[in-house]
């Protein structure tokens, strides 16, 4: 479904993904990982071809450079870290606009692209908000928000930066259940940048790390997570704990030892 094949994005006159190979099957969960810094948001931005880049990047086959943008917007929808989020604008008006791809030159919303903004919002529990202005919500109702409006496109890529930052416990697992569920029912391919490593851990098939842009890890969850590349490249002390058939990454802390 996705291929990068040596991308390379340049800002500032220094490279922030630094000559990067992925590959990311149909209906796969991917988790970038990284410190701060490391590109992961630079890295979902090119594959959205919101960023200048070079190198190549395939999304179901095509080249991205060579796909019209309403062509790109029907595939791949981004639920960016910090979304623009007009305060005026209701919460119903803001899941129709993910339907705009779907829409003709001054065609206006019909039936269908009502109910697809409907049932994003309802697998989200935000139904009740339709008609709140997004100036009145918090943080957390806003990013479920911006995550209905991704899944109201209906596109089969689903890039998420960060998607679960704002949400308590309780609307993280509310949001990343939605979004497995829905790969499970269509194939949905998801490349989501997360920090959380214990929550990348439970959802995610495969993780890339990245660090300096660069991959310095791909493969399973248990094959890169593990205590020295976390320490390397985080700087970090953790344990990995077995849950059931997954993992959590607890922070170890440093406790001074008291002298009799």
């Amino acid at each position: 479904m996705i291929e990068l094949r040596g991308v390379t994005v340049e800002l500032g006159g220094r490279a922030v993904v630094d000559a990067v190979d992925v590959t990311v099957a149909d209906g796969e969960w991917l988790a970038l990982i990284g410190p701060n810094g490391a590109g992961k948001t630079t890295l979902l931005r090119a594959v959205a071809r919101l960023v200048p880049f070079t190198g190549e990047i395939a999304l179901d086959g095509r080249a991205a450079t060579e796909l019209p943008r309403s062509d790109l917007a029907r595939l791949v929808a981004l639920v960016p870290q910090e979304p623009s989020t007009p305060p005026w604008m209701t919460v119903a008006e803001y899941a129709l606009l993910g339907r705009t791809p779907h829409l003709g030159p001054l065609a206006k919303e019909g039936a269908r692209d009502r109910d697809a903004a409907a049932r994003a919002l309802g697998r989200l529990d935000l139904l009740p908000f339709a008609d709140r202005r997004l100036g009145t919500l918090s943080g957390g109702e806003k990013q479920r928000v911006v995550v209905a409006r991704a899944l109201a496109q209906e596109a089969s890529i689903v890039l998420l930066d960060e998607p679960t930052a704002a949400l308590d416990i309780g609307h993280q697992q509310q949001a990343l259940e939605l979004l497995d569920g829905l790969r499970a029912e269509s194939g949905l391919t998801l490349v989501a940048a997360m920090h959380d490593l214990t929550l990348a851990a439970q959802y995610a098939d495969r993780m890339v790390l990245l660090d300096a842009g660069r991959v310095v890890a791909d493969g399973s969850p248990a094959d890169v997570l593990t205590e020295a590349a976390i320490a390397r490249h985080y700087g970090a002390s953790i344990d990995v704990v077995p849950v059931g058939d997954r993992l959590a990454v607890v922070p170890r802390r440093a406790v001074a030892r008291v002298e009799e």
